[in-house]
């Protein structure tokens, strides 16, 4: 065991986060994923997310996305915190066009049921070369999915439920390197139980007392991961921790 001292203040919040290697995930690409969670593990208050963020961790949380090619995200999670489309600020805009990336990552749905409002903000409002995604499985109501397919490009992974593997070859296909996962709980639960999670960047709010809600929900049986911390900061009593994933695929 060793003390972990307080060392010198980190001036760009994502340069930490930015030198990390994401080459070689453990599956078609590299998977991220960012959380926030209270100190009991809550990962919502009220059913949303908003109570346990700090302002330092929302900023992270718009700053990580620049270093993602898709942003997925479950429905679920969609609804309750009112999902909009991508925004960065300029100067992350700016550099990803000079890399020759998009402005802006892509915003991809999960939903088995394609309960959600084509008229929200997620659909309406994304940038013309950032097309709102939608990732279902074959079981999808054939009414819902034309209605879908009016608004988003639908990827259909999965015949019961969406195959998430299945899901991200096919992201991959289309030039996703690093997606990064922003929830919900079963998301997330999901690709750790595919063994397709190689990075969690997980902030420890400094609270207890919210929704008896984990960060992630496995199904089961339940693969047991394994993760290695490679980088923590704090910031008035909330804890920024960023784990990697370790051992064979």
């Amino acid at each position: 065991m060793r003390r972990l001292e307080e060392g010198q203040e980190i001036v760009d919040l994502l340069e930490p986060y930015e030198r990390v290697d994401r080459s070689s995930g453990r599956g078609p690409c590299w998977v991220m994923a960012n959380m926030v969670a209270g100190l009991d593990g809550s990962a919502s208050i009220g059913g949303r997310v908003g109570a346990l963020s700090s302002p330092t961790d929302a900023a992270l949380l718009k700053l990580l996305r620049s270093l993602s090619d898709v942003v997925v995200v479950g429905a679920e999670t969609v609804r309750r915190e009112g999902y909009g489309p991508v925004r960065l600020p300029e100067d992350r805009r700016r550099a990803r066009v000079a890399a020759g990336r998009p402005a802006v990552p892509r915003l991809a749905v999960v939903s088995r049921s394609l309960d959600l409002d084509w008229g929200s903000r997620a659909f309406v409002e994304a940038e013309e070369d950032a097309a709102t995604m939608v990732v279902t499985g074959t079981t999808a109501a054939p009414a819902r999915l034309a209605e879908a397919r009016a608004v988003a490009e639908v990827l259909v992974a999965g015949d019961v439920g969406v195959d998430l593997r299945l899901a991200l070859k096919d992201l991959a296909a289309r030039g996703a390197a690093v997606v990064l996962c922003e929830g919900g709980p079963s998301v997330l639960g999901q690709l750790v139980a595919d063994d397709l999670l190689d990075e969690l960047c997980l902030t420890l709010s400094p609270m207890m007392g919210g929704d008896p809600l984990p960060v992630a929900v496995a199904p089961e049986p339940a693969l047991l991961a394994r993760f290695a911390l490679r980088h923590s900061a704090v910031d008035d009593s909330t804890l920024f921790l960023r784990y990697e994933r370790i051992g064979a695929p």
